[in-house]
């Protein structure tokens, strides 16, 4: 049996289209990724479509409030069973803490430091810090709050290994195989598919390379390959 490691961003605006690629790729797909801009456009009724498909979900929401909040929004995420749901780990021990009441419904990956920031800008956003020390320490902080994983660029899945051992998943978006090209591309800290899941990832987030090309199912086809 073949083993799924690619999660689809489904980051259109188009419910159409998304649902088109669903139902295309999900023989191919370990699961399906909603973030901000599908779930904000389509909402409840489109989540549940794609939920239709019986198709496992990562729901993209990056929660981060304070606890009881964040409590609150997972008691009622949970309704909707999704595979994944994030929040930010820079949201501190206790509202990390809160999101263990969905033990058993609901995988919690905790964010670390976004993709898109290179390490100029980590450094000014994070006081001068090192990118991949500050990953370490979000992957401890994790640890020791029983999330079930961590989202990292794949730069830094070697120290969250060395951290994490097999204790929790690592899930890396900022994947781009070799042929993939956009000028206009806002992903910072990359990698190839071989080279993460080389690396230590699980499982692998990747959108545009996949949902923009001319042939969808043939790209996540050569990248599962590229996998084998």
């Amino acid at each position: 049996m073949k083993i799924k490691k690619i999660i689809v961003a489904l980051d259109t605006d188009n419910l159409n289209e998304s649902i088109k690629i669903v139902k295309e790729l999900k023989e191919e797909a370990f699961a399906f990724k909603i973030g901000y801009e599908f779930f904000y456009n389509f909402g409840l009724e489109g989540y549940q479509l794609i939920k239709n498909e019986k198709v496992k979900i990562f729901l993209d929401l990056k929660l981060h409030d304070i606890p009881n909040t964040v409590k609150k929004a997972v008691k009622a995420i949970a309704k909707l069973n999704p595979y994944f749901l994030t929040i930010h780990i820079s949201g501190g021990d206790e509202m990390q803490k809160v999101t263990n009441i969905s033990k058993g419904k609901i995988k919690i990956l905790g964010i670390s430091i976004l993709t898109s920031l290179n390490s100029k800008l980590t450094k000014k956003f994070y006081f001068n810090s090192d990118v991949k020390e500050i990953v370490k320490k979000f992957a401890n902080y994790a640890l020791k709050n029983k999330l079930d994983g961590i989202v990292c660029s794949p730069k830094e899945i070697k120290e969250v290994k060395k951290i994490s051992s097999n204790k929790f998943l690592i899930i890396t978006p900022g994947i781009r195989p070799d042929d993939y090209s956009n000028p206009n591309d806002d992903q910072e800290r990359t990698m190839t598919p071989k080279d993460a899941i080389a690396a230590g990832a699980n499982y692998l987030v990747i959108g545009r390379p996949i949902i923009q090309s001319p042939n969808p199912l043939k790209t996540l086809k050569l990248i599962n390959s590229s996998l084998d």
